[in-house]
């Protein structure tokens, strides 16, 4: 039985990040855009295609219905006759990227029914797409996520993709995730969650926009996967070497990130995982539930072919902080727990389970000063047999670290300059917001600084030490 995930994009940002993850997704499945009724599935050339563990059905396409809604048969001919929709509801206020959406290749694969938009848009406005504009629209947005649901036989989760700087991916983003959390409070609900950058900004109000945001995640998120822009045009200039930056190739990085997290519920594994193991690895506590995100190698396509790297490659890699998606300083924070998803096609020598785990073992030996010494066992690992289109191996780094709280100390100081002299206030006071909301948000964020900073403080004593001390 699939632990199916229903996947949602909110705002022009979240709509196409999540065009770029449905693109990685049929790269990895081998799911052809629509010919006429019927999408084309098997491609000959695919070495991967011919992988079968004796069910009729090649591992390619193991667990597609994780992500999309298809009647699969154990037979080629039935499978390459079938018609794949994406369990997706895109969702924006203002209805030029819907559109954008469905004239693109792309559109006819999705259900009309899931792709609703607006007429007015947000303006940047949080107030706008939490309690106005997007409050019209999200019943029927629930209408079409119910749906989605009843067509799961085991719906694991909700992932949300969308911007925390705008009004809509914001606004209606978070409200969205409170109504999810209301009807469905035994789902997974974890979001990707594109965060204000240091040096990209492009709205005067951002701040505001995402204390907000992060005070409603902070309440009705279970996973959120923290990325900026700034981090990603980084990788573009230093890693990949690419001096003109497209969005559409910043967004296939995020993409690279999704599918790895989630390829082991989609493909088959040695050691296998699933968005609730990662959460009960990783969240120690219920607050702090960020988590800062990697992947290696990140490598040009002229050279993706040509590159063959091995697991302490792998580790090292997804460790710089030049792959990090997050603007964060490592030696500013401490990790709290660490996830590794590995995929490739296992060997005896380069990889293999024995060999990841000495690797894993040797890193958290090394570098035992990273990690908080109170959590024993703080690094979670994870093998998917099946390689992603980029390379032959990868592996996608989730950590816990309390290094995030630079991004939270960043975000509170700018909303404190502003909110000091009450600017821009009137514009989300016109909208119905108390002026509470914004000190209440504030201290939210703030108190979070503070649990990260206290678990970054703490230290592991022993029993027989303890006693030493209050005997003395």
């Amino acid at each position: 039985m699939p632990r199916e995930i229903i996947s949602l994009a909110v705002g022009q940002c979240g709509n196409q990040v999540s065009k770029a993850f449905w693109q990685g997704l049929m790269g990895e499945h081998g799911i052809e855009m629509n010919k006429g009724d019927k999408q084309s599935f098997w491609d000959p050339t695919n070495p991967l295609a011919g992988i079968d563990d004796g069910d009729g059905v090649a591992d390619q396409l193991e667990m597609v219905d994780v992500y999309f809604t298809a009647k699969l048969q154990n037979s080629k001919d039935a499978i390459k006759d079938a018609k794949f929709i994406p369990r997706a509801v895109m969702v924006d206020l203002e209805p030029g990227t819907i559109n954008n959406l469905k004239e693109s290749d792309l559109g006819p694969m999705f259900n009309n029914d899931a792709l609703l938009h607006g007429a007015n848009g947000a303006g940047n406005n949080w107030a706008k797409g939490h309690y106005t504009e997007g409050a019209e629209l999200v019943d029927s947005v629930l209408d079409a996520v119910r749906i989605q649901a009843e067509n799961c036989d085991c719906p694991q989760a909700f992932q949300l993709m969308h911007s925390l700087g705008g009004g809509t991916g914001s606004g209606m983003g978070t409200l969205i995730l409170l109504k999810i959390r209301d009807a469905y409070p035994d789902r997974i609900t974890c979001t990707f969650s594109i965060f204000p950058s240091p040096k990209v900004s492009d709205t005067v109000v951002e701040p505001y926009n995402a204390v907000l945001s992060s005070h409603q995640l902070l309440e009705n998120s279970d996973e959120t996967f923290i990325i900026d822009n700034e981090a990603l045009y980084n990788i573009m200039h230093n890693v990949l070497k690419d001096k003109e930056v497209a969005f559409d190739k910043l967004n296939a990085l995020i993409s690279q990130v999704a599918c790895g997290l989630t390829a082991s519920l989609r493909f088959p594994g040695l050691l296998n995982g699933d968005l609730r193991k990662l959460g009960v690895n990783l969240v120690p506590f219920p607050r702090l539930h960020f988590f800062l995100v990697s992947q290696s190698p990140l490598l040009a396509k002229d050279i993706q072919d040509k590159v063959n790297t091995n697991v302490k490659d792998l580790i090292t890699q997804s460790k710089t902080p030049s792959h990090f998606y997050s603007n964060v300083k490592p030696d500013d924070g401490k990790y709290l727990a660490a996830s590794y998803s590995f995929r490739g096609i296992p060997d005896d020598k380069n990889f293999s389970t024995a060999e990841i785990e000495k690797q894993v073992k040797d890193m958290q030996k090394d570098n035992s000063d990273e990690f908080v010494d109170w959590i024993p066992s703080n690094v979670k690992t994870g093998v998917v047999t099946i390689p992603p289109v980029t390379s032959a191996t990868s592996a996608t780094f989730i950590a816990n670290s309390t290094a995030l709280k630079g991004i939270f100390q960043r975000l509170a100081t700018q909303f404190g300059a502003m909110y000091k002299r009450k600017a821009f206030l009137h514009w989300y006071k016109g909208e119905g917001m108390d002026e509470m909301e914004f000190q209440e948000a504030d201290k939210n964020v703030r108190d979070l600084i503070t649990e990260y900073q206290d678990k970054q403080d703490a230290s592991y004593v022993e029993e027989s030490e303890e006693e030493e001390n209050e005997d003395s």
